[in-house]
Formats: structure tokens, C-alpha cells, sequence
């Protein structure tokens, strides 16, 4: 339930920010919005107001704008997407990303001024257990201090992974801290890719921020991330370095996992897959907005319309690459979690 609570809030949030970046300034624009939709497949509310349908639907992984006039072959007005000018249609398109990156800023900013910069404490604390894993059966506590495992003593985070190296499926005995009492625990680790894990994480120290302080900060992280992306993408495309993709299944995962740490972990996460959106979607990609960008230029630059049957055929290409990425993803995140 908590996953799946996690995964509606994480993505109804970014795709929702995204789709109204879109649907203010095609509305700016004086264009016609047809519908203003979040998720796909079959509606489960709509509503009516004006021009405009707005309505939720049951697959809460996106959302879409129905702008009149999107391509020339439907019946075109003064209003229609296409006959607008290119730069009305470039701020258009651009708007959903922008807005991720600004939903992004505003969350790590919400977080800087109410909870301040966390800063993760090198000291052995339990700041929090995921349900259901070892230390959560041997009833540790958030708060709790390992003071030693195997007789190992343990003066600091970093001990306990090593320590607990090559105990996956074996007792281990633990000398907990609590409330000033030691107890010994018996915790049977286990094997999680390439780590044994027994499910807990660290304490963080908390560092109080003013209010232009927390600005600062937001804007600098997610600038540095929005850097950090593009720089890891880069590196995927050139072979430089190994890249990890995730689906759906693998994001619903990671979100129901961060959900268990607290309701700021799970905010900060979605910080950083709304930059992800706003990157990927800016991606030269036919079906992406990246792509839609490409032809506004292109088509700006040559003061020439691309063929209907030319965009027919970019948008296929794009539907296809789309379709086989989505499927290669989803079954790598199945057999992951197989």
C-alpha cells in the first residue's frame, strides 16, 4: 500500500506540474486546450469548464495537453497550435520541463527552510528501518546505537557495512544501544545485489537555514543536479560509463523504499525525478518535447512547414523508440526484482 501510495503522489505530482506548465502558456498564448489530462487510459473523473476538459485517468504514469491544431492535417483556426508563431510554440513546448526544474527548486527549498541542510552523522544511530527487513524483525528502533556486531566494535557508520560483509543468511549478534541500556540482537543479514543489507539508515544532523539561505541552496542543487544528469547521460551515450535505466516498476520500487524513511526523503526523491523528466523530455527525440523543439526550429529557420507526411513519419519513429524503450526497462526492473 505504502509503495503504491508513494508512486501515485511522485508521479501524479511531477506530471501534473509538468502538464500545467504547458497548459499555462498554451492558454497565455491564446491557444485552444482542448483537454487537460492526467494519466492514461480510461477517465475516472472529468469535468467541463469552458473549452476545456479536465479529467484524471486510472495509468497515473503521465499525462497530456489536447492543444487544437497540433498537426496540419485537423481542422485549423486562428487558435490552432500550428498557425502560431515559433516562438509561441517553442516557449509552449519548453514550459513542461521548465516547470519541473522550478517544482524541483520549490521542494528543496520547502525542505531547506523548514527542516534546514541534513547532513549525514558518521556516528553508528539508527535513523530509520524499512519494514519488514532484518533489523525491523529483530524489533531494532530508530534512535537505537550499534555499539558492536560479531564483537567488532562500531564507532562509526561506515563500520557496519564492513562488518557485516559475507554474513548474508547468517546469525549475527549485535550489541544494541537504548535509552542508555545495551542489549545484545541476533539479525540474519541478507543479500541485496551486490551488498548485505539489513535494512536501516543513517541519522542525519540538522543545520537551521534563513529564508534567502534556502533559496540559495535550492537553486545550487538543482542546478548542480540538472548538471550531474546530463553529465551521467552524456557518459551513457558515450560509452564512458555504465548506465542504470529504470522503468516504472524500478521508480515505484525506489519510491515505495524512500516512502518507509519519511514524507521529506519521499519529497526530495521527487525533486529529483522531476529534473529527470524535465531532462528527458528535453532530449532531441521524436514523441519528446525535445523532438517537438527540433522541428519548431528547424522549421522557424527555413521558414518552411515540414510535410504533414513528414511529421507523420517522425511521430511513428517516435512511438516505436518509445514503445521498445519502455518495454526494455520494464523487464529489466522485473527480472531485477526477480
Amino acid at each position: 500500500m505504502i509503495t503504491a501510495l508513494a508512486t501515485i503522489f511522485v508521479f501524479g505530482l511531477i506530471v501534473f506540474i509538468h502538464e500545467l506548465g504547458h497548459f499555462i502558456t498554451a492558454k497565455l498564448s491564446g491557444m485552444q486546450v482542448d483537454e487537460f489530462a492526467i494519466g492514461f487510459g480510461p477517465v475516472l473523473v472529468k469535468a467541463q469548464y469552458g473549452e476545456t476538459l479536465y479529467s484524471i485517468r486510472c495509468i497515473p504514469l503521465g499525462g497530456f495537453n489536447r492543444i487544437a491544431g497540433m498537426t496540419p492535417d485537423e481542422d485549423l483556426n486562428e487558435r490552432s497550435f500550428y498557425n502560431k508563431k515559433a516562438y509561441q510554440k517553442f516557449i509552449v513546448i519548453s514550459a513542461g520541463a521548465i516547470f519541473n526544474f522550478i517544482l524541483a527548486i520549490v521542494i528543496f527549498f520547502s525542505i531547506n527552510v523548514t527542516v534546514g541542510t541534513l547532513t549525514m552523522s558518521d556516528k553508528p544511530i539508527i535513523g530509520g528501518l524499512v519494514r519488514g527487513e532484518p533489523a525491523a524483525v529483530a524489533n531494532l528502533q530508530e534512535g537505537d546505537t550499534i555499539v558492536s556486531i560479531d564483537n567488532h566494535p562500531i564507532t562509526k557508520w561506515n563500520e557496519i557495512s564492513t562488518h557485516l560483509q559475507g554474513t548474508a543468511g547468517h546469525a549475527v549478534a549485535m550489541v544494541i544501544s537504548r535509552d542508555g541500556n545495551e542489549f545484545e540482537a541476533t539479525i540474519v543479514p541478507k543479500q541485496e545485489q551486490d551488498a548485505v543489507r539489513i535494512g536501516i539508515y543513517p541519522s542525519y544532523d540538522k543545520t537551521p537555514l534563513s529564508i534567502s539561505e534556502s533559496i540559495t541552496k535550492a537553486i545550487d542543487r538543482t542546478v548542480l543536479v540538472i548538471h550531474s544528469m546530463i553529465e551521467g547521460l552524456w557518459n551513457m551515450i558515450t560509452g564512458t560509463e555504465k548506465g542504470e535505466l529504470s522503468g516504472p516498476v524500478g521508480i515505484s520500487q525506489m519510491a515505495g523504499s524512500i516512502a518507509q524513511q519519511g514524507f521529506i526523503p519521499l519529497l526530495a526523491f521527487a525533486a529529483l525525478l522531476s529534473i529527470n523528466l524535465g531532462i528527458i523530455n528535453l532530449l532531441p527525440l521524436p514523441v519528446l518535447d525535445g523532438g517537438h523543439l527540433v522541428i519548431i526550429l528547424v522549421e522557424a529557420l527555413t521558414r518552411r512547414k515540414l510535410p504533414a507526411k513528414a511529421l507523420m513519419y517522425i511521430q511513428m519513429a517516435g512511438v516505436v523508440l518509445m514503445i521498445t524503450l519502455f518495454v526494455y526497462v520494464t523487464t529489466k526492473d522485473i527480472i531485477r526484482l526477480l
